[in-house]
């Protein structure tokens, strides 16, 4: 969805959706909030789905007046479901740097996989809490462990439900030749990079279950590794190697 898209569509369906009672046939939540962190976590922010996207507009942002007002997941089915289906066909300018935005891509989610993504957002979006029961179970989860070097090699996958994290926060390494690979299971296009003491290292962007690899020769000292693919790493996809 291009940034601002959904604020206007809310401020322009509300009225007319929230007198309809949209709801979608063949709810499955778990299954829509599955979908909408593999597809569109990497470029909106949904607190209770753990994704940090930074690309697209903050989807509770947008809700969070009409949310405020009693307005309510039936509500805002129709009003997510018309995005999925229909996006905008030209991309929202940023007003604070003046550079287009990208656009929601047509046909992301169809049929009942659209009915599911809109069911879960709008029970979701501008909602305080967590989500609870098997609900709990998906999302993205910040990982708070740490990767160890074994061989000169360091393995760093990157989150396989398509969050923009990676399985490790941090890792540890000795000093000298290190390669550090990092999986990426899924659909979402990331990569590897590496910075710090002089090292600048970008390893190829890729998904479908390819690696990302980079080879430094590393210091003792504090670097940065992160993926390098557009908003991910200002979204929070980074950690911190130390090496000894």
């Amino acid at each position: 969805m291009g940034r601002g898209t959904v604020a206007v569509a809310a401020a322009a369906l509300l009225v007319v959706v929230s007198g309809c009672q949209l709801k979608s046939s063949g709810d499955n939540l778990v299954a829509g909030k599955q979908a909408f962190v593999a597809k569109s976590g990497s470029c909106h922010v949904l607190k209770r789905a753990g994704t940090t996207g930074v690309v697209g507009p903050n989807l509770d942002e947008a809700f969070q007046r009409a949310r405020g007002e009693g307005f309510g997941q039936s509500s805002f089915v129709g009003i997510v479901e018309r995005q999925i289906l229909h996006p905008a066909r030209t991309a929202q300018t940023d007003p604070a740097t003046g550079k287009e935005g990208p656009k929601m891509p047509a046909g992301l989610y169809t049929g009942e996989k659209a009915r599911y993504v809109a069911a879960y957002v709008a029970s979701a979006v501008a909602k305080p809490g967590e989500d609870k029961g098997a609900l709990a179970a998906v999302g993205v989860k910040k990982s708070n462990k740490a990767a160890t070097a074994k061989g000169g090699k360091l393995e760093i996958p990157a989150d396989p439900s398509g969050g923009l994290s990676y399985t490790f926060a941090s890792a540890t390494a000795p000093a000298g030749k290190l390669e550090i690979d990092s999986q990426n299971k899924s659909s979402v296009d990331h990569n590897i990079a590496l910075e710090g003491s002089g090292v600048d290292e970008k390893g190829p962007v890729v998904k479908n279950g390819a690696v990302s690899k980079i080879t430094a020769t590393v210091k003792p000292g504090e670097y940065t590794f992160f993926c390098s693919v557009d908003g991910h790493r200002q979204a929070g996809m980074e950690g911190k190697l130390t090496v000894k």
